[in-house]
C-alpha cells in the first residue's frame, strides 16, 4: 500500500480566524502540493482530514486536484496534531484495502507516524514542512516496515508544480 503524508499548509493566527484555516499563502502553497501531486499521478483510494479546518481545507484542495471525490474525505481525531502514532497507524491499517491513503495532517503526529513506519523498533527523526509531502510503501499494516519512496518539501513541490 501507499502511504502519503501531507501537512497541512501555513495557517491564520487565531485573532484573524478563530478556527486557525489556512491562509492565503496556505491556499498557494497546498495548490502547488496538490499539483505536484497531480503530475506525479497520485491517486488516494482515502483521503483522511482532522477535524481541524485547515486539515480538512488541505484534504478539499488535494482531493480536486486529484479528482477525488471531495466529500468522501474521512475525518477523525486519529489523525490530530496529538493523537498517538499507534492510534494514526491502527486507522490506516482499517483502510488499506483502499491501496493507497493520504493523511492531510498535523506536527508532531506526522513525525512520529512516518518515524514508527519507517524504524518500529527504533525512533526516526523526520522533519516535516508545511505544505510538504511524503511517500511511504508499506506490505501490510500493522507488523510491515515501511520504505520511504520519496519526500517533497515545498520549494520542491513548486517546481514540480510549474
Amino acid at each position: 500500500m501507499q502511504i502519503y503524508l501531507m501537512q497541512h499548509g501555513p495557517n491564520l493566527p487565531k485573532d484573524q480566524d478563530p478556527e486557525e484555516g489556512l491562509s492565503p499563502q496556505g491556499q498557494k502553497v497546498v495548490g502547488a502540493s496538490a499539483a505536484a501531486l497531480a503530475r506525479l499521478q497520485v491517486k488516494p483510494g482515502l483521503i483522511l482530514a482532522s477535524p481541524k479546518k485547515r486539515s480538512q481545507q488541505t484534504a478539499l484542495i488535494v482531493a480536486r486536484a486529484l479528482g477525488c471525490d471531495p466529500e468522501a474525505t474521512l475525518v477523525s481525531d486519529k489523525v490530530k496534531a496529538m493523537a498517538p502514532p499507534e492510534d494514526t497507524l491502527a486507522l490506516l491499517a482499517e483502510h488499506q484495502d483502499q491501496g493507497s491513503l493520504l493523511v492531510a495532517g498535523h506536527m508532531p503526529n506526522l513525525a512520529l507516524v512516518v518515524g514508527s513506519l519507517l524504524a518500529p523498533c527504533g525512533q526516526a527523526a523526520v522533519e516535516f514542512q508545511q505544505g510538504g509531502v511524503c511517500r511511504i510503501d508499506a506490505d501490510k499494516l500493522p507488523g510491515s516496515e515501511g520504505r520511504l519512496v520519496w519526500y517533497l518539501p515545498p520549494p520542491v513541490i513548486k517546481a514540480l508544480a510549474s
